[in-house]
């Protein structure tokens, strides 16, 4: 396929040579100029993507991605698909596909994940939203810097589950300084201490994974591990860190969840079951069938 890249920085520039090296014909744009292998330097974004069958576009972003839109737009041919790589807001991503298509361009959010090192290697997630005939069609072109490419819903829904996947990630590194803290505050050795967490249940399990077992079917009894016991565990724990003088702000906030839960009686249900009052505050369910979860499980 003919493609546009705009936006040659350290993701773009590896995922550019990496669709070139694929076979297609990659001509490239960026604010200073830089030419990966394979990849023909272009003077302007609008010639880079005037001839084009697929655009992408790695920016740094939403600012960058809307003022741009309406000159790509006006440059690009009708039946021209966009997937812009950038990590951005679904407001914004739904504000430029309602601008492209009246003019026959299909734009998709399709931000990525796994650092400079993943797109070097070609070994990066890429999370798309918008029509799916459309990633279907240019699926192949997106197995060429990505390996683990995933068709997520309408426009927007590719930005969703970046922001949730980031989120999710700078939140557990914040609870795992806080209990990092407490065990070497405590007086256990930084390398043990890693050593040690990494062999328990969640050191050997996928963050992630976590979710199949009770909380996305909404399965709390019988439970694997009960309120009660978890309660006391993190009790104890803050009582150590309180001895020792560390705050654990995240901790009394789960604490807090567990002592509601306790209140409800859910004292001999799943120690999960608090992520039930998240549920109710935000007023929505998730949910998945358990069946369903597994058969998705198989097939990734």
């Amino acid at each position: 396929m003919n493609v546009g890249f705009i936006g040659l920085g350290v993701m773009g520039a590896h995922m550019a040579a990496n669709i070139a090296r694929a076979g297609h014909a990659v001509r490239g744009n960026d604010l200073r100029k830089v030419e990966p292998a394979g990849v023909a330097w272009a003077g302007t974004a609008e010639e880079a993507v005037k001839d084009a069958e697929v655009v992408f576009t790695s920016l740094p972003g939403p600012k960058e991605v809307e003022a741009l839109a309406p000159r790509l737009g006006a440059a690009m041919r009708q039946g021209a698909a966009w997937f812009d790589l950038t990590t951005n807001s679904p407001a914004c991503v739904r504000r430029v596909h309602a601008l492209l298509a009246p003019r026959g361009i299909a734009f998709l959010d399709a931000p990525v994940s796994g650092g400079p090192g993943g797109a070097q290697t070609g070994k990066l997630a890429i999370w798309v939203g918008g029509e799916k005939p459309v990633y279907e069609r240019c699926e192949p072109v997106l197995r060429a810097f990505g390996d683990q490419p995933c068709y997520v819903g309408p426009i927007g829904a590719g930005s969703i589950a970046k922001l949730a996947h980031n989120t999710a990630s700078f939140t557990v590194q914040t609870a795992l300084a806080e209990i990092f803290t407490l065990g070497v505050k405590a007086g256990v050795e930084p390398l043990a201490l890693f050593l040690a967490i990494r062999q328990g249940a969640s050191g050997r399990m996928r963050t992630f994974d976590r979710l199949v077992a009770q909380y996305l079917p909404g399965t709390y009894d019988p439970p694997a591990f009960a309120l009660r016991l978890a309660h006391k565990d993190i009790s104890l724990a803050l009582e150590l860190a309180r001895e020792v003088g560390v705050p654990m702000r995240i901790a009394e906030l789960t604490l807090a969840d567990f002592e509601e839960g306790l209140k409800r009686g859910w004292a001999e249900r799943d120690s999960r079951t608090p992520m039930l009052l998240q549920n109710e505050r935000a007023g929505v369910q998730p949910h998945v069938p358990a069946e369903a979860l597994k058969a998705a499980l198989r097939s990734g």
